[in-house]
């Protein structure tokens, strides 16, 4: 009996030590074979990145650059014209490129990522080449950098620019004005509430089947069909195939013939976390394939680093 309980005594600590250990522990997100994929996970409350790979690893930006766009407008205008507050509407909730082209003519092109690099420090982002100029969805950067992009929104921004375009991100709609169906990676792998800017190009000006809202909380129809984008105005951030030369003295564009799809915001009670997801696929993926796989690994990437 004496010699039951010893062992009984050794044995309890370590069921105790194994047990809760590895059933807290989150696993590893699951990159697809074929994928390329850069996250991160920053922890607004410790001020730590909580998960994290490949995370200087440079992608073409898509969409998610109108972000940086936005915020180059707002600090150089001191009021804003109801126009451009329309445009800047229609930009970051339903992602049109007509109007984030308007915003790229008029602020130099890429002297805005210029700009926006210096005062955000940001150190992978970098404008399309010098040959293609008005390209804007060939910009450079990288997940740490779009971290620190919605970083400098929330601690560093004055509040009526923060405030503007955080709050269409929050209402951002399920239908871009393309017609794509933008709710892919946080908004379908993240549990509410979530404020997002998604991006994606190399799958054509518009989808085979046009995008039909099935959620209505914060959603803004897309335009009906016959009023999309122009194609030749669409084509900075969609028709990353049609260019038969894609680099200069400033560098190649990332990932140029394949197809990328990002998605990035801020997730979990009182936006607690900033994340970031972003993947390049192999060429000829559909894009039912990357959202698909996007939205699994958002939600693995978010189980990671929400804790």
């Amino acid at each position: 009996m004496t010699r039951f309980l010893a062992l009984l005594a050794t044995a309890l600590p370590l069921l105790a030590a194994t047990g809760p250990a590895s059933a807290a522990a989150p696993s590893r997100p699951q990159v697809p074979a074929g994928m390329t994929a850069a996250y991160a996970v920053f922890d607004r409350q410790t001020g730590k990145v909580t998960s994290y790979r490949n995370v200087h690893r440079r992608f073409r930006s898509a969409s998610v650059v109108k972000i940086m766009i936005a915020i180059d407008y707002l600090e150089s205008h001191s009021s804003v014209p109801r126009k451009d507050l329309a445009l800047l509407t229609s930009m970051l909730r339903v992602s049109d490129d007509d109007a984030a082209t308007s915003f790229w003519t008029r602020g130099g092109q890429g002297k805005i990522i210029e700009r926006m690099a210096r005062r955000l420090r940001l150190t992978d982002t970098a404008p399309p080449p010098a040959d293609l100029p008005g390209f804007w969805g060939y910009t450079s950067l990288s997940a740490l950098d779009v971290v620190r992009t919605y970083r400098y929104l929330l601690d560093q921004a004055d509040p009526k620019v923060s405030s503007l375009i955080l709050g269409h991100l929050r209402k951002a709609g399920q239908c871009g004005s393309d017609g794509f169906d933008q709710y892919f990676g946080i908004p379908r792998g993240v549990a509410r509430p979530w404020a997002v800017k998604q991006g994606w190009s190399g799958y054509g000006e518009t989808p085979s089947v046009r995008c039909q809202p099935t959620a209505t909380h914060g959603s803004t129809p897309a335009p009906a069909p016959g009023q999309a984008p122009a194609a030749g105005t669409a084509a900075p951030a969609r028709a990353a195939t049609t260019v038969t030369a894609a680099g200069s003295a400033a560098g190649p564009v990332p990932d140029f013939g394949h197809p990328v799809l990002h998605t990035t915001g801020l997730v979990g009670p009182k936006e607690r976390w900033i994340m970031v997801l972003l993947t390049a696929h192999p060429a000829g993926t559909t894009w039912q394939r990357s959202t698909g796989q996007v939205t699994k690994l958002a939600g693995e990437v978010y189980l990671s680093g929400a804790r």
